[in-house]
């Protein structure tokens, strides 16, 4: 999924990531807003992933 479908559906998208990665706040939701860049560095951090893992694990999520 491009970056540009994903900021699309992020209106639909935002629930099932905020199930996914439950320690994610409204608040990082929010600041994601669809981009792919934001969400996957928010994870990286929130988790302590490297930048690959959290890429990955967003890709498999849109899958």
């Amino acid at each position: 999924m491009s970056s540009d479908v994903l900021k699309g559906k992020w209106h639909e998208l935002k629930g099932s990531a905020k199930q996914k990665w439950g320690e994610l706040t409204d608040d990082d939701i929010d600041r994601a807003d669809g981009s792919f860049e934001e969400l996957v560095g928010t994870i990286q951090k929130k988790y302590g992933k490297t930048r690959d893992a959290a890429q990955k694990e967003v890709n498999d999520w849109l899958a």
